[in-house]
């Protein structure tokens, strides 16, 4: 099907993938997952005692003949490059790295779409969800942390209600922002909303998927007998050895248009989502955490007859896939009834792969699916050596080994994603390859600025160096869609640089020289005004440009850890001996708000030193309750150093002074708090 092809219905109902992200067990871009699923490479981590112990372990625990040493670890989740979001150190410390991991994934999302995060499209929905964590938890149990940043602080940066909101606010988006909770299907039932919205005209654009890392230390977990984790630390989705999942982490985020509007604006077409559905079990199963027939069957059925298509239609089938034998049972028994008896539809399951990503398992499993249809091969289900027996009576073949996905003379390839969650939400998605692109823009007659940035050296390095390699490969894009996507799809940052080329040849080797630190010797009004940092309006293009997929930023934020119930947080100590109790009381709680470097950060303003309004009411509140020092609101705001600003809060106390107002703020905090 080419876009020309494309029926009126389909463009009415149907929704595009124009972005997509995600950082998974073994697997920190999409292309290194695409490579593991492949290749049927099991990404879960096996721990050995040492590696247990270093990250905090409970000796006790290790000594359990139950304990298995195993997750589906996400490697760096405790980075996070945090001034790019506007956060400071002491913001990014207390920050659960679910909401971290996940910001940076909706910026790359948003870039693999060709627009720059900062700069997304007007009514850009949110539609998220997480897991429970360990930091939170910690969070709100921790009274020193509360009286170091504030509870109301505390509680913004580390509850799974903020995921949503804080992707909108730090990255400018005006669409709905909804955090969504289903358990293991929510991250499907985001995008199941998401398309809804878009379809109903609530937002233009949408950020749909989820995210969940329950602790960024290597840990492993306690088998029971009878319960849902597996013995041995391997997941058999519809195996018959199948004796449970393995927990895993995860963040998988997608950017999703209407595909008239994404067809409309040159945006980078992944795949159509032709129909969702959602339901509940409802009473209708033997207990609150079983699954249920019908209403699997029913989501299925309902999203087939959205998209306008019989579920025989079907060509794969990404199933839920605990790799549990009720689920597995009853999964299988709901699928047969929805897909009829005839035909061979593949099936298979990711949490072989990576384990049970809980709140972003559904986006796995659809990120999974959309990689196969691109590159049309099925990937394998792994570790499955004797298939359940219920699957000679089914519609369905488990795929076991990877091998390609023919497309056919009629219907486009086509899949199902189903995801469910304890509680009974079932969801299911129906996902068609993308329309051919046709022909970019021509090739540059005349040479060409592209304009980088990064906020390093070392990340503008590696800016250039990602894509000089995507310019070399067989498929890489024409250079005046580079350009376009460079100079309209990314954010400008304080390093900078420019090469001028007229071929992808001639930028390749370019960048390759940049990466290794020469500059090219090419001048350019415009890309030297770039490199002053000035605002830069470029020239039209040639007629046709579009956005193309180009490597996205490579983060490279430092370690802000993650609180645990084991370890308390530890409080800054006075730096003066010299000075009065009362000044050295005053710069500890200045600095520990702050997070300032010692008194070199004192040279500064309260904003620039990264204070905001929150951390004003707050650092007054500890003013006033622990040193009865009304200090007046509007002191915050005067342009004067950080340390005229303590000799002034020193005299507040001395001479006495109030403020209603702040009392007045005080109280409203207090009380949304």
């Amino acid at each position: 099907m080419t876009t020309e092809e494309a029926a009126p219905h389909d463009l009415e109902s149907a929704v595009a993938v124009v972005g997509m992200s995600g950082r998974f067990p073994g697997a920190p871009d999409l292309d290194t997952y695409w490579a593991n699923l492949r290749d049927g490479v099991c990404s879960l981590s096996a721990f050995t005692e040492k590696e247990l112990l270093a990250d905090g372990a409970d000796p006790a625990d290790l000594s359990n003949p139950a304990y298995v040493p195993a997750h589906g670890y996400l490697a760096d989740a405790d980075r996070f490059e945090a001034e790019l979001f506007g956060f400071n150190r002491t913001e990014a410390a207390a920050l659960d790295p679910q909401h971290r991991v996940l910001l940076e994934s909706a910026w790359a999302a948003l870039e693999d779409a060709g627009y720059a995060p900062l700069d997304a499209p007007s009514r850009t929905g949110v539609y998220v969800g997480g897991s429970p964590t360990e930091h939170s938890l910690a969070a709100a149990t921790d009274p020193a942390l509360a009286a170091s940043i504030g509870a109301l602080q505390v509680r913004i940066l580390t509850d799974r209600d903020f995921l949503a909101p804080w992707i909108s606010y730090r990255l400018g988006l005006d669409g709905p922002s909804m955090t969504v909770q289903t358990a293991c299907s929510t991250s499907l039932t985001a995008v199941h909303l998401a398309v809804q919205a878009l379809l109903l005209g609530e937002c233009d654009a949408a950020l749909a998927g989820g995210v969940a890392i329950g602790n960024v230390r290597k840990q492993g977990y306690v088998h029971y007998q009878g319960g849902i984790f597996s013995p041995d630390g391997r997941c058999r989705p519809f195996d018959e050895k199948a004796a449970g999942t393995v927990p895993g982490s995860g963040v998988g985020v997608l950017v999703l248009r209407r595909l008239e509007d994404a067809l409309a604006d040159g945006d980078p077409v992944r795949a159509v989502i032709r129909g969702t559905a959602v339901t509940n079990d409802g009473a209708g199963k033997v207990g609150f955490t079983a699954p249920g027939v019908d209403q699997q069957t029913a989501a299925i059925t309902e999203a087939w007859a959205a998209a306008g298509l019989e579920p025989s239609a079907a060509q794969y089938l990404e199933a839920h896939g605990t790799g549990t034998e009720l689920g597995d049972r009853i999964e299988l028994e709901a699928a047969s009834a929805a897909f009829g008896s005839g035909g061979d539809i593949a099936l298979g399951s990711v949490k072989s792969n990576i384990g049970h990503a809980d709140a972003a398992a559904g986006a796995a499993a659809l990120i999974k699916t959309i990689l196969m249809l691109e590159h049309g091969t099925l990937a394998p289900t792994v570790d499955v050596t004797s298939p359940v027996t219920a699957l000679q009576d089914s519609p369905l073949r488990l795929v076991t080994q990877a091998r390609e996905w023919p497309g056919g003379p009629g219907l486009p390839r086509l899949a199902g994603v189903t995801s469910v969650g304890i509680g009974g939400t079932n969801v299911h998605v129906v996902v068609q390859e993308a329309p051919q692109r046709g022909a970019g823009a021509s090739a540059a007659a005349e040479p060409t600025v592209l304009p980088l940035s990064a906020r390093t050296d070392a990340q503008l390095a590696l800016v250039a160096a990602r894509l000089a390699a995507r310019l070399r490969e067989a498929d890489a894009p024409s250079l005046a869609d580079v350009a376009n996507t460079l100079r309209t799809g990314r954010v400008g940052m304080p390093v900078r640089a420019y090469v001028v080329a007229a071929g992808a040849r001639e930028a390749s080797d370019k960048l390759t020289a940049l990466a290794e630190g020469d500059r090219d010797t090419a001048r350019d009004p415009l890309g030297e005004a770039w490199l002053r940092g000035e605002e830069v309006t470029w020239p039209a293009l040639d007629a046709g440009v579009r956005r193309v997929r180009l490597p996205a930023y490579p983060f490279a934020g430092e370690s802000h850890g993650a609180l645990t119930l084991r370890s308390p947080v530890a409080t800054a100590a006075p730096e003066s001996e010299s000075e009065s109790e009362l000044e050295a009381r005053v710069a500890e709680l200045v600095i520990e708000a702050l997070d300032l470097d010692g008194r070199a950060g004192l040279e500064r303003t309260y904003f620039e030193a990264g204070g905001d309004s929150l951390t004003a009411v707050h650092l007054a509140g500890r003013l006033r309750d622990e040193l009865a020092i009304d200090v007046p609101i509007q002191l915050f705001l005067e342009p004067i150093t950080l340390k005229d600003m303590m000799t002034r809060i020193v005299e507040t106390k001395e001479h006495g002074s109030a403020d209603g107002a702040l009392d007045a703020l005080l109280s409203e905090f207090e009380a949304e708090s």
